[in-house]
C-alpha cells in the first residue's frame, strides 16, 4: 500500500468505521446513563439562593476562589488547551468542510494563521500540563494508564495535523493520512474512555446541582 492508497483508505473505509463506532458508542453510553433512572425525591424542596442546576454548571466551570494561585498549571493550562483544542477542531476551514460533507452543517471559520497559532499554544499547554502531572508525586500516583492514553489520543491529532499543514518530517500525503488515522483512533476510543466527559460534563454538573438544590445545598 503506497501513500495515496493509505490516504484513500483512511479517508474512506477507515473514516466510515471510526464514525460508526463513535456514533454507536456515544449513543450506547448515553443510553446506559439515562436509563439508570432515579427514585423520586419525596422530600419538600428547600429554596436556597444559588442552589440549582444552572448555577452549579456556572460555578463548576470557573476556578474556585484561590485555586488558580495554588495550582496555576492545572487551571490555566487546562483552560488554555481546552479552548485551543475547540478552536482547532471547530474553526479550521478544512474541518468545517469535512463536517459539511458529512452532515450538511457549516459555519464560518478562522484564518489559518490564527488556527495554526492556536494549535501551537494548545500543544504547549498540553505538554506543560503533562509534565506537571509527572513532576507532582500526588498527581503521578493518582494517574492511571487511562490518563496517559487519553492524553496521547488527544495530543496526536493536533501534532500530526500541525505537521501536515507545515509540511514537516514526512511527505504531505503521508502526514495527512497519519493525521486522519489519529483522529479516527480518537473517535473510536472516545466513547469508552475518560474523554467521554465531553458529552457528560455539563449534564452531570446540572444534575448534581439540581439534586442538591432540591435539598437547599449549594454545590
Amino acid at each position: 500500500m503506497n501513500d495515496m492508497q493509505f490516504l484513500t483508505w483512511v479517508r474512506g473505509t477507515g473514516l466510515d468505521i471510526a464514525v460508526s463506532i463513535f456514533v454507536l458508542g456515544v449513543l450506547w453510553r448515553l443510553f446506559e446513563i439515562y436509563s439508570l433512572g432515579r427514585k423520586p425525591d419525596l422530600a419538600a424542596p428547600r429554596s436556597t439562593p444559588g442552589a440549582s442546576g444552572w448555577n452549579t454548571v456556572f460555578r463548576r466551570s470557573v476556578p474556585p476562589p484561590g485555586m488558580v494561585k495554588r495550582s496555576p498549571v492545572s487551571y490555566i493550562g487546562g483552560y488554555v488547551f481546552h479552548i485551543g483544542l475547540a478552536i482547532v477542531v471547530f474553526l479550521f476551514a478544512p474541518h468545517i468542510l469535512l463536517v459539511e460533507n458529512l452532515t450538511g452543517l457549516s459555519w464560518p471559520g478562522l484564518p489559518s494563521q490564527f488556527v495554526d497559532l492556536a494549535a501551537v499554544v494548545t500543544m504547549a499547554a498540553m505538554v506543560v500540563v503533562l509534565f506537571d502531572r509527572i513532576n507532582k508525586p500526588v498527581k503521578r500516583y493518582l494517574s492511571t494508564f487511562g490518563d496517559w492514553f487519553t492524553w496521547t489520543l488527544t495530543f496526536l491529532p493536533v501534532l500530526t495535523g500541525w505537521m501536515a499543514v507545515q509540511h514537516l518530517v514526512l511527505p504531505y500525503t503521508t502526514m495527512l493520512a497519519l493525521h486522519i488515522l489519529s483522529v479516527e483512533l480518537l473517535l473510536i476510543f472516545l466513547p469508552f474512555t475518560k474523554l467521554f466527559h465531553a458529552f457528560t460534563v455539563f449534564g452531570s454538573r446540572w444534575y448534581i446541582g439540581k439534586i442538591n438544590g432540591h435539598k437547599g445545598v449549594v454545590v
